[in-house]
C-alpha cells in the first residue's frame, strides 16, 4: 500500500558540509519510504552494527571538520560552554565524539576552591560564602513530622466526596437544618481521615526508617581542616536566637558513638602505595588480601622500547619514570622524621597516615600549613560540597566524588554499580593527573587547586568540569622559572557517584562535588509521587452524579416545602425563600447517605485485607532472600488489574547478570551441548519435537560433565579447575584436546590459549594457604569473567599478571608471557586485542571481538572454508540467544611492532581528537587477522522469565525493555527469553539528527501500514502473523522524546509488540512511561532492582521493585516489592484481576444500597409536604452502613472470586477485561442506580400498601399506625434486600458469605428487639408491636421477594447473557464448577465422581450460541489497529472453530482469544485437555503456536503420537479423513487425557473455607 509519509522536501537532498557525503540512517529506508527490517537474532545484532558504524562514521567526519575549524586555538584554552565529553557510559569511556547530540545543563556553574580563598565575588559582608549548598542528608518518604498533616489533609480532600462530607458535618452544627446529634455526624469523617492518615504515616515511616540507615552511614573525612567553601555557621538567624540546628564544632550524639566503636577497634589508617598495595593497620595486617598491581600496560613499554616516542615528560607515572617513587614510606615511618628532618603532624586516635615528601602537580609545598589534618570518622549525613574523603575497598560511596588520588600506581579505582543499576561488573575510574600523588594529610594541606564544575543535572553518564592550578618549579620541570596556570578537564571517569561501592581498590581520595539532593541519583529519583487508583479517580464522577441527583432530591424538597400548606406557624419563617433554604439544607443532611462516606472507610479495610493476602501468597515468597511480596502503597491494589503496558529493566530484572560459557566454534567445528531457555523457546514456537523433558535433559547434561571431566582428568592435571563451575559441556572437545594424533587438537589449544591471555581480569585467590589452587577472576564485565574461567576448567587457568609477566598454564604446563600493549573494548571500537610476547619470543596478537568487526580485518589470503563454517555456527549461536565473540590472532615481526609502537605512542600524547588518533594506530597493526574461532555465551535469565513473559503476552500486555546495555546486549536478551521472536519484523532506529529521527519513524510506520489492510468493518488487520518490534538506542530515543516527534513515537511503539531502548538514562526511563501513560491513557507498571529505575517506577501507574542480594533502591521506592520477576504474573494475572473485579463489585453493590435506603425515604416526603421528616428511627441511619449491611460488601470486595487462582493462570486471557476496563463502567454504575431505584420503590410502596389496604393491629389489639411500625418495616425491607442483593452477586459462597449475609440480616432484627427495651420518645415497644404481626412478616417477605428474586428484570437479562451469551470467564467458571476444568488442571473435586471427565458434559446440549465479544462487538477488538501475538487462534493444537463445528451449530466466524471472543462454549470436555495448559509453576495457556495445525496432525506435525509435558501426557487421536464431524464423532476429534503423578500446590491467597 501506499506510503503514510512523504519525504520532507529539506531532507530530499541534504547537503553535508564541504561536500562531503556520509552515509546515515537514511539507506535503511527504501525507495517506498519503508523501513528496512531483520527477523533473527544474527540479522538483527549484524545490522545494529550497521547502524552504529554508519552514526560513528557520520560522528569522525563531523569531528575531522570541527577540528580544521579550530585548528589554531590555543592548546591550553577552555571553555566551560563546550568541554570534551565521552559518550559512552557502559564501557570504558574513550571517545570524545557526540558532544553535539549532549544538551547543556542549565543553571550556575559551581566553583569549588581546596586552600584557596574565596574571591570577593563569592563572599557576602560577613566573609562567608554567597553559595549555600544542598546537604547530603536525603529524603524518599513523602512527608516530614511538621508536613504530615497539612499535606496529608490536602491530598485527602482531593476527593470530592471528603469535601462534600465535610460540607455535610458544617451544616450538621447548626440547629435549624434539625441534625439530632451534630457531634455524631463528624465521626465518621473523623474516622476515615485518621485511618486514611495512619496507613499513609506507616507506608511513609518505612521509607523514612530507610533513608535514616543510609544518612547514619559511617565515611571517613579530613577532619581539623578549614573547608572554605562552607560558612563557619550555616545556621540562619533565627536558628541561631533559638539554638537549634548544627552547632558548628559540636561532636554530635551518632558522630560520636561511631567514632567509640571505632576507636575501640583500633582502626588507625595508614596509606601506602607499596607493591602491595593496601590500607595497613596499626597491628600490621592489611585488608586486602588481593594482588592489586597495575593491570592496565598501555602506556607502559619494554625496557628496550621505552625510549620509542617517550614525548610526555608532564605525565606522572608515564613512561620513562618510576612512579611511585623509588624511596617508600613503610606505615610506621609516619611517626619518626624523615631525611629532611621534617616530622608528620601527630594523627588522632581514629587515623594516621604516611607523607609522601615530594608530590607535584597541585601541591604548593612552600604554603604554611597547620599540620592538625587527620582522618576522622562521621556520618554520611554530615558531608558537605568542597570536604575530602577516604573511601576504603567495599565502602559505599556517600556522594558524588571527584577522584583525587588511588592506592593504584596508575591511579586506576574500581566500582560496582549494582545499587544503582543491578550490574555487577566492575567500571574503572582514573584519578586526576594532577592530583594523583596525594597520599597523606599533608599532603592535602599543601594542595591548592580549585574545581570548576557544571551545575547538578540527572544525565548519570556525563560530567564536564576542569580543575585550575598553579604548577610550580619541580624535578618533572626543573627548567620553570615561574608558576603556571593549568587546566586539566574532569569528566565522568574521574567521578564516582552515590550509591556505588569501591571494589578491589584499598583505598581512594576524594572531593565531595555534590551532595544530597544534587547528586544524580537523587536528581534522577525525583519526588515521591503520592498515586491514586483509577477507579478511585472514577469514583469522583460516580460521587458527582450522586450529589447533583442528591441536589435534586434537595431542590424538590425544599421549593414543595416552601409553602405553609399545613400546620400554619410551623415553618421556620413568614418568607418562603428562607423555609426553602431551610428545608433543603435539612433535605442534605437527611438524604446524605446517598453519597456514602462509610465507602471509603470500607475500601480500605478492603484493600489491607488484599495487601495482606498478597504478602502471605506463598508462590510469591523468595526463599534466598526470605522475602515475600511486601505491598507498599496499599491503595492501588485494583490498578494491578488493568496494566496494559509494563516497562522492565533488564539487567538484574530479566538476568541474574551471570554469564555461562555454553558453546564456542573452533576451526569450523562446533563444540557445546548445553541447551539454553532461548532453544527451547523456540523448538516449542517452531513446533519441534522434544525429545527429553527439561528434567530428562539436566540429567543427561550431569552424565555428558561427568563424562568430559572423566576424559580431560585421565589426560592431564588441572590443579585450577572447578568442576563446580564448569558450564562448558562438551565431551567431544575433551577428546579432541587430549588426542595427539588429531590435527583439531592444535587449534583448540591456541583457541583457548587466547582466551586465558586476551583480557584485563584479575585473578584473586582468597585463600592463598588453605586452597592455594583456588582462583576467582574479577573483570569489568561478566563476559570477560566467563571466557577466562571457562579456559581455566577445560585446562588452560590464568594464574596471575604483573607489570612484566602473565602466567597462565596449559593443560598442566607453566607458560608465561611478557605484556606489551593493551587495545582496550569500546562501544566504538567493539573488539579489544593484547599484544604479546610469548616464551619463544615471537609477538603475537590476540584480538576479539563482534563477528562483522573481525571479519573485516582478516587476512585476504584466509581460508574461505573455515570462515563460512564459523559463521554459520555465529549464527546458530546467535539465533539461540547466546552472546558471540570471534577469536583471532596474528604474528608480528618485531620492526612492525616497533614502528607501530612509536605511532600509538604518538597518538596517545595527541592534544587534539586523541582518541581519533589511536583508532587510527589501532587500525595500522589490526589487521591481517587469522581465525581462531568463536564463543558463545550465555546471559543467565531469572528463572521462569520466558514462561513470565509469554503468560503476560497472552494476558495482552505489551513489555517494554528499558536498559542502560549496548544495542547488541539487549537483542540477544530479546531473544533468550523469547521476547523477540523469529518470526516478528524488528526495526531498528539509530539517528544522529531530529530529522534523521523523524525519517525513520516515519518509516516504520510506513512499513508497519504497508503490511496491514483493512477488513471488510473497517478495522485494521494484519498480514503479518509474527507482529513487529522495534529496538532505539538513547541518542534517538532523545529525538524521539521531542514535543514535535513523540506523537509519532509513540503512534509507532503501541503498534508494536515489543520496544526495546537501549542506552537510556532513568529519566529517559521516566519519560518513556509518561508519554505511554499519558499519551495512550493506559495503565503502566514500571519494574526494576536499581536506583535507576527509581524514575520510572515512581512515574508509572505502578512501581514493582525488586530486591537485590545487597539491597536495592527500586525496592525502597517501590509499590510492590518482591524477589523474582516472575513473581509478576501472579501478582496481576490472579491477585490483579481479583482485586480489580472485587472493588469494582463493590463501589457498584455500594453505591446500590445507599440508592435503595435513601429514596425510600425520599418516597415518603410526599407524605409530610417534603419537610425533611425522617422516615427512620435516627439509631438505623447511623448503623445501616456501620452495622446493618457493611459486612456483606466487604465480604463481597475481599474474598469475592470468579475463578481460581490456577484457572487465572491457565487461561491469562481473561485478563484482558481488565485492560479494557470492562468490569467497572459508568454504564454498570447507572445500572446499580436503577436497580437501587426500582428496588426503593417496592420498599416502601408494597409495606405502605400493606398498611393502608387493611388496618394493621398487634396481637394485643393495639393499631400499628405510628411513624416508627411503619418506618421500622420500610427499614427492615430495604436492609434486607440490600444484603440479599450483594450476597446474590457474590461469586464465591463461603462461609464467611453466609455468615455476612445472614448476619447482618438478622442484626437489624436483634438491634430491634435490644432497643425496643430502652426508654425513647419515637421507638416504644416495637418488638411486642411488630414481629407478631403477619403483616409486618408478610410486608417484609413480599417486598424481598419482589425487589430481589422474582421481579428482577436484571436477573432475567443475566441469565440469559450467560446461557447463549456467555463470555470467557462465565464458561471457564462453569467448567471449573462442573469439577472438569479441576480435573484438567490437577485438582480433586470436592465431590468424588464415578465418571471420567471425558464422559461429563460441561454444558447442556442447547449452549451452541458463541461466546459474546468481550467488548460488545461480534468483531474482534483490535485496540492497537494491528494483531499482535496474542491475535491468534485461541485453540492452537487443533482446528480452528471453523474446521470443527460443534453440534448444533453450522458454521462460525475465526476468533481469537486476544479479541476477547472465545469457543470455549463449542467445546466438550473431552476437547479442553489439549488447549488447557500444564499445572503451575509454569501454565502455558492458549495460544501457545502462532499457526493453527493441520486438522489431522498436532503441533507437532505427528499423526498420531503421544506426548508428555509438565507430568501431563496427551494423547491425540484425529478422526479419519473424510469422517463426517457430527455429535457421533466428537469424541474422536478431542484428546485422550491421562494425568500421572500431578505436583500439589498450596495457595494462601485467601481463605480455604468452602
Amino acid at each position: 500500500m501506499p506510503s503514510i509519509f512523504r519525504r520532507h522536501p529539506d531532507l530530499g537532498s541534504h547537503d553535508r558540509e564541504d561536500g562531503d557525503h556520509i552515509d546515515d540512517g537514511r539507506d535503511m529506508v527504501d525507495p517506498d519510504l519503508r523501513l528496512r527490517t531483520v527477523r533473527t537474532a544474527a540479522s538483527t545484532i549484524a545490522e545494529s552494527i550497521r547502524s552504529e558504524n554508519r552514526r560513528e562514521r557520520w560522528r569522525r567526519t563531523k569531528s575531522t571538520l570541527k577540528s580544521k575549524n579550530n585548528a589554531g586555538r590555543n592548546l591550553f584554552a577552555w571553555k566551560p560552554q563546550q568541554p570534551q565529553q565521552e559518550p559512552d557510559p557502559r564501557d570504558r569511556p574513550t571517545t570524545a565524539s557526540a558532544d553535539h547530540i549532549k544538551p547543556q545543563p542549565t543553571g550556575k556553574r559551581r566553583s569549588i576552591y581546596i586552600n584557596i580563598p574565596l574571591p570577593a565575588s563569592e563572599i557576602d559582608s560577613n566573609g562567608e560564602p554567597v553559595v549555600r549548598y544542598a546537604r547530603n542528608k536525603v529524603r524518599t518518604s513523602k512527608y516530614t513530622p511538621l508536613t504530615f498533616l497539612p499535606k496529608n489533609l490536602t491530598e485527602q480532600f482531593q476527593r470530592i466526596a471528603n469535601l462534600y462530607f465535610l460540607a455535610l458535618v458544617v451544616l450538621s452544627a447548626f440547629p435549624m437544618f434539625g441534625s439530632t446529634a451534630p457531634q455524631v455526624a463528624m465521626l465518621p469523617l473523623v474516622f476515615i481521615i485518621t485511618v486514611t492518615a495512619v496507613k499513609d504515616g506507616i507506608e511513609d515511616y518505612r521509607r523514612a526508617s530507610l533513608d535514616e540507615q543510609v544518612n547514619n552511614s559511617a565515611v571517613t573525612k579530613l577532619g581539623d581542616w578549614r573547608n572554605v567553601n562552607q560558612p563557619r555557621d550555616p545556621r540562619n538567624f533565627f536558628q541561631r536566637l533559638l539554638r537549634i540546628g548544627p552547632v558548628p564544632g559540636k561532636i554530635t550524639r551518632g558522630v560520636r558513638k561511631l567514632r567509640d566503636k571505632d576507636g575501640a577497634e583500633g582502626n588507625r589508617i595508614a596509606l601506602t602505595r607499596e607493591s602491595g598495595p593496601g590500607i595497613d593497620y596499626a597491628g600490621g595486617t592489611s585488608m586486602s588480601s588481593v594482588d592489586l598491581t597495575p593491570r592496565h600496560t598501555r602506556d607502559q613499554s619494554l625496557d628496550d622500547i621505552r625510549s620509542v616516542g617517550s614525548t610526555d615528560t608532564e605525565r606522572l607515572g608515564s613512561t620513562g619514570h618510576s612512579y611511585p617513587p623509588t624511596r617508600s614510606f613503610p606505615s610506621l615511618s609516619a611517626f619518626f622524621p624523615d631525611d629532611n628532618g621534617n616530622i608528620p603532624a601527630a594523627g588522632s586516635q581514629y587515623a594516621l597516615s604516611t607523607r609522601t615528601r615530594y608530590s607535584g602537580g597541585v601541591m604548593d609545598w612552600d604554603r604554611q600549613v597547620t599540620g592538625t589534618a587527620h582522618w576522622e570518622r562521621t556520618l554520611w549525613k554530615k558531608l558537605e560540597v568542597g570536604d575530602i574523603v577516604l573511601l576504603r575497598e567495599d565502602e559505599q560511596v556517600p556522594a558524588d566524588i571527584i577522584v583525587l588520588s588511588t592506592s593504584d600506581a596508575t591511579g586506576l579505582c574500581y566500582v560496582e554499580t549494582k545499587n544503582l543499576d543491578g550490574e555487577t561488573n566492575l567500571k574503572p575510574r582514573r584519578a586526576l593527573k594532577a592530583t594523583s600523588s596525594i597520599m597523606s594529610e599533608e599532603d592535602l594541606e599543601h594542595a591548592l587547586f580549585m574545581l570548576d564544575s557544571e551545575p547538578p543535572h540527572a544525565n548519570l553518564y556525563s560530567f564536564n568540569g576542569v580543575i585550575k592550578y598553579l604548577s610550580k618549579p619541580s624535578i618533572v620541570n626543573p627548567t620553570s622559572s615561574s608558576a603556571t596556570e593549568k587546566l586539566e578537564p574532569v569528566t565522568i571517569n574521574e567521578m564516582l557517584l552515590r550509591g556505588c561501592a569501591v571494589r578491589n581498590t584499598p583505598w581512594i581520595i576524594g572531593l565531595v562535588a555534590f551532595t544530597g539532593a544534587d547528586t544524580k541519583i537523587m536528581l534522577n529519583g525525583g519526588a515521591t509521587p503520592s498515586k491514586r487508583s483509577k477507579i478511585e479517580k472514577e469514583t469522583n464522577f460516580n460521587v458527582i452524579m450522586n450529589f447533583v441527583i442528591l441536589l435534586a432530591m434537595c431542590l424538590t424538597a425544599g421549593i414543595a416545602n416552601a409553602g405553609d400548606f399545613f400546620e400554619g406557624g410551623s415553618a421556620p419563617s413568614t418568607i418562603a425563600l428562607v423555609n426553602g433554604i431551610v428545608t433543603f439544607g435539612s433535605a442534605l443532611i437527611a438524604f446524605q447517605n446517598i453519597v456514602p462516606i462509610s465507602l471509603f472507610i470500607s475500601i480500605e479495610i478492603v484493600k489491607t485485607i488484599q495487601a495482606y493476602f498478597i504478602s502471605q501468597d506463598i508462590d510469591m515468597y523468595y526463599g534466598t532472600l526470605d522475602a515475600p511480596c511486601i505491598p507498599k502503597t496499599w491503595n492501588i491494589s485494583d490498578d494491578l488489574g488493568q496494566i496494559e503496558y509494563i516497562f522492565s529493566d533488564k539487567t538484574g530484572t530479566l538476568t541474574q547478570n551471570i554469564m555461562e560459557f555454553q558453546k564456542c566454534s573452533v576451526q569450523g567445528i562446533p563444540y557445546g551441548d548445553g541447551v539454553t531457555e532461548a532453544m527451547r523457546g523456540a523448538a516449542m514456537r517452531e513446533g519441534k519435537s522434544q525429545s527429553m523433558t527439561p528434567q530428562e535433559e539436566d540429567e543427561h547434561l550431569r552424565n555428558l560433565k561427568e563424562k568430559m571431566i572423566q576424559i580431560m582428568s585421565r589426560s592431564f592435571k588441572n590443579r585450577y579447575g572447578q568442576k563446580d563451575t564448569l558450564t562448558f559441556i562438551s565431551p567431544q572437545l575433551a577428546s579432541d584436546l587430549t588426542d595427539h594424533n588429531l590435527p583439531q587438537r592444535k587449534h583448540l589449544m591456541s583457541f583457548f590459549r587466547a582466551l586465558a591471555l586476551c583480557h584485563t581480569v584479575m585473578a584473586d585467590k582468597p585463600l592463598p594457604r588453605e586452597r592455594p589452587f583456588y582462583v576467582n577472576y574479577k573483570a569489568e564485565s561478566p563476559d570477560e569473567a566467563a571466557l577466562v574461567g571457562a579456559a581455566r576448567d577445560v585446562g588452560f587457568p590464568f594464574i596471575s599478571r604483573t607489570n612484566n609477566a602473565v602466567d597462565i598454564e596449559v593443560l598442566g604446563q607453566s607458560e608465561s608471557y611478557i605484556p606489551l600493549r593493551v587495545l582496550e573494548f569500546n562501544s566504538t571500537r567493539k573488539r579489544m586485542s593484547v599484544i604479546l610476547r610469548n616464551p619463544e619470543g615471537k609477538i603475537i596478537l590476540y584480538c576479539k571481538g563482534a563477528d562483522s568487526v573481525v571479519y573485516a580485518r582478516l587476512a585476504p589470503y584466509h581460508d574461505e572454508e573455515v570462515k563460512e563454517a564459523t559463521t554459520r555456527d555465529l549464527e546458530a549461536f546467535a539465533n539461540g540467544g547466546l552472546r558471540t565473540l570471534c577469536v583471532a590472532y596474528r604474528i608480528l615481526e618485531e620492526q612492525e611492532y616497533l614502528e607501530w609502537s612509536r605511532a600509538y605512542d604518538a597518538a596517545t600524547t595527541a592534544v587534539q581528537d586523541r582518541e581519533v588518533e589511536i583508532e587510527k594506530a589501532s587500525e595500522l597493526i589490526e589487521h591481517n587477522l587469522t581465525i581462531l574461532g568463536a564463543t558463545a555465551l550465555e546471559d543467565k535469565l531469572q528463572e521462569g522469565v520466558p514462561e513470565a513473559i509469554e503468560v503476560l503476552h497472552q494476558a495482552g500486555i505489551k513489555l517494554w525493555i528499558l536498559t542502560g546495555d549496548k544495542v547488541q546486549t539487549a537483542i540477544e536478551i530479546g531473544f533468550s527469553c523469547n521476547l523477540l521472536k523469529s518470526t516478528m519484523e524488528i526495526m531498528i532506529l539509530a539517528a544522529d539528527t531530529p530529522e534523521d529521527a523523524r525519517l525513520q519513524i516515519e518509516a516504520g510506520l510506513n512499513k508497519i501500514a504497508s503490511m496491514i489492510g483493512l477488513d471488510t468493518n473497517g478495522r485494521t488487520k494484519s498480514t503479518h502473523l509474527g507482529g513487529f518490534a522495534v529496538v532505539i538506542d538513547g541518542d534517538t530515543l532523545r529525538y524521539a522524546l521531542d514535543p514535535s516527534l513523540k506523537q509519532l513515537f509513540l503512534n509507532l511503539g503501541t503498534q508494536c509488540d515489543t520496544v526495546v531502548c537501549c542506552r537510556v538514562s532513568p529519566a529517559q526511563k521516566a519519560l518513556t512511561v509518561k508519554l505511554v501513560k499519558e499519551g495512550k491513557n493506559a495503565m503502566t507498571l514500571s519494574i526494576g532492582d536499581g536506583a535507576n529505575d527509581v524514575a520510572m517506577i515512581q512515574e508509572a501507574n505502578i512501581g514493582c521493585g525488586l530486591f537485590g542480594l545487597e539491597g536495592s533502591q527500586a525496592a525502597m521506592s517501590a509499590d510492590y516489592a518482591f524477589g523474582q520477576f516472575r513473581f509478576l504474573t501472579k501478582l496481576l494475572i490472579v491477585h490483579g484481576r481479583w482485586s480489580y473485579q472485587r472493588i469494582a463489585d463493590m463501589h457498584s453493590n455500594f453505591f446500590y444500597k445507599n440508592v435503595i435506603w435513601t429514596f425510600a425515604m425520599y418516597w415518603f416526603l410526599i407524605f409530610c409536604n417534603f419537610d425533611a421528616t425522617y422516615l427512620y428511627q435516627v439509631t438505623f441511619i447511623l448503623l445501616y452502613n456501620v452495622v446493618f449491611t457493611s459486612l456483606p460488601v466487604v465480604i463481597l470486595g475481599a474474598f469475592d472470586q470468579d475463578i481460581n487462582a490456577k484457572a487465572s493462570l491457565a487461561f491469562p486471557q481473561l485478563y484482558q477485561r481488565g485492560i479494557l476496563g470492562l468490569e467497572y463502567t459508568r454504564t454498570q454504575f447507572w445500572i446499580y442506580m436503577a436497580d437501587g431505584l426500582y428496588q426503593s420503590l417496592i420498599v416502601f410502596w408494597v409495606p405502605y400498601f400493606a398498611w393502608t389496604l387493611g388496618l394493621a393491629a398487634s396481637h394485643d389489639g393495639r393499631g400499628i399506625d405510628s411513624l416508627a411500625d411503619f418506618g421500622t418495616t420500610v427499614a427492615v425491607a430495604a436492609m434486607f434486600s440490600a444484603n440479599l442483593f450483594v450476597g446474590l452477586n457474590n461469586r464465591y459462597w463461603t462461609v464467611l458469605t453466609w455468615v455476612g449475609v445472614i448476619g447482618s440480616m438478622l442484626s437489624s432484627i436483634i438491634w430491634i428487639a435490644i432497643y425496643s427495651r430502652f426508654t425513647s420518645i419515637d421507638f416504644i415497644n416495637e418488638i411486642n408491636l411488630l414481629f407478631p404481626t403477619i403483616n409486618f412478616w408478610a410486608a417484609i417477605c413480599l417486598s424481598v421477594v419482589l425487589a430481589v428474586v422474582n421481579c428482577r428484570p436484571r436477573y432475567l437479562s443475566k441469565a440469559i447473557s450467560q446461557i447463549y451469551f456467555p463470555l470467557d470467564k462465565d464458561i471457564i467458571r462453569e467448567a471449573w464448577v462442573a469439577g472438569d476444568l479441576k480435573a484438567q488442571l490437577g485438582i480433586r473435586h470436592r465431590y468424588q465422581k464415578n465418571k471420567e471427565p471425558e464422559d461429563a458434559n460441561l454444558f447442556q446440549t442447547g449452549h451452541s450460541a458463541e461466546s459474546h465479544s468481550e467488548d460488545g462487538s461480534r468483531g474482534g477488538y483490535e485496540p492497537i489497529g494491528h494483531r499482535s501475538p496474542l491475535s491468534r487462534p485461541m485453540y492452537s493444537s487443533t482446528q480452528l472453530p471453523e474446521e470443527q463445528p460443534s453440534p448444533g451449530s453450522e458454521s462460525r466466524p475465526p476468533s481469537t482469544l486476544a479479541t476477547s471472543q472465545s469457543y470455549l462454549s463449542n467445546y466438550s470436555p473431552s476437547d479442553l485437555p489439549h488447549i488447557s495448559p500444564p499445572p503451575i509453576p509454569y501454565m502455558r495457556s492458549l495460544g501457545s503456536s502462532t499457526q493453527p495445525p493441520s486438522p489431522l496432525h498436532d503441533n507437532h506435525g505427528r499423526n498420531p503420537e503421544s506426548y508428555e509435558m509438565q507430568n501431563v501426557t496427551f494423547t491425540m487421536t484425529p478422526p479419519s479423513h473424510n469422517a463426517p464431524l457430527d455429535d457421533s464423532h466428537a469424541e474422536q476429534v478431542g484428546y485422550d487425557y491421562r494425568q500421572h503423578d500431578r505436583p500439589s500446590s498450596v495457595y494462601s491467597t485467601a481463605p480455604r473455607v468452602m
